[in-house]
């Protein structure tokens, strides 16, 4: 079978202040189905970046990527929203869910888009909502809803839709640590259920709830290993001859 994401020499760089930023530069990552990986790197590392281009939201100025088996690096806008919409679910930082609509309503969005009928995506919504331990708080608005309880709702707005990739940019950023570890512990259950997760993130103790860890310096992927420490090893071991 082939890996989920992979990607080849991938870079990414942005003019500032007059000059160029290579915010990404030749990265070659391999990801299969079920993993949970950590991105971990420094502000300013590129893990954002990469993220975005992992995910779509961005395109690399150079090197291949392909997702799912299909080569996505060079779609156009709608070809890269399409794949977004059915593969990929979304976590960051803040929420940002939709002030006037119940929490029920918010994980319904990614069916509605999909256009599944009312009565099929408000019963797939409930279910979601129960997986996160929210069963009981559906008719909330967001404003009613803590700050654990407001990224649960995102977790089941992600995974609502069953995507192939669920993709988290400091999804306990904003949270306190008892909280941010109970969204960690969500995160392993969706990886014991064959979820596949790439977490981005400059924080140790989430990095290592991880399986699989990627450090990020400069653009470059310095590290690739476990999240354990003692299996950390340089990216170019790691990852093996390129082809």
């Amino acid at each position: 079978m082939q890996p989920l994401v992979r990607t080849v020499g991938i870079s990414k760089s942005y003019p500032s202040g007059g000059s160029i930023v290579r915010a990404v530069s030749n990265v070659s990552l391999t990801i299969e189905r079920g993993e949970f990986v950590a991105v971990r790197g420094r502000s300013g590392s590129g893990k954002s970046t990469l993220m975005n281009l992992l995910g779509l939201l961005d395109r690399p100025d150079s090197g291949t990527y392909a997702f799912n088996g299909r080569e996505v690096a060079k779609l156009s806008e709608d070809g890269r929203a399409t794949v977004r919409s059915h593969d990929i679910g979304f976590i960051f930082q803040q929420p940002a869910l939709l002030p006037r609509a119940t929490a029920l309503e918010n994980v319904e969005l990614p069916l509605i888009y999909a256009g599944i009928s009312p009565s099929r995506r408000r019963r797939t919504a409930k279910d979601a909502l129960d997986c996160v331990g929210l069963a009981d708080r559906g008719h909330h608005w967001p404003n009613q809803l803590s700050g654990g309880e407001q990224q649960r709702v995102v977790i089941a707005r992600a995974t609502v839709n069953d995507p192939a990739l669920i993709l988290a940019d400091e999804p306990t950023g904003s949270l306190d640590s008892a909280t941010g570890n109970e969204i960690l512990s969500l995160f392993e259950a969706l990886h014991r259920d064959g979820r596949t997760i790439i977490v981005v993130t400059h924080a140790a103790e989430v990095a290592n709830r991880a399986r699989r860890l990627f450090t990020l310096h400069d653009g470059q992927i310095v590290e690739d290993g476990s999240a354990s420490s003692d299996n950390l090893r340089p990216a170019a071991l790691a990852m093996g001859p390129l082809p």
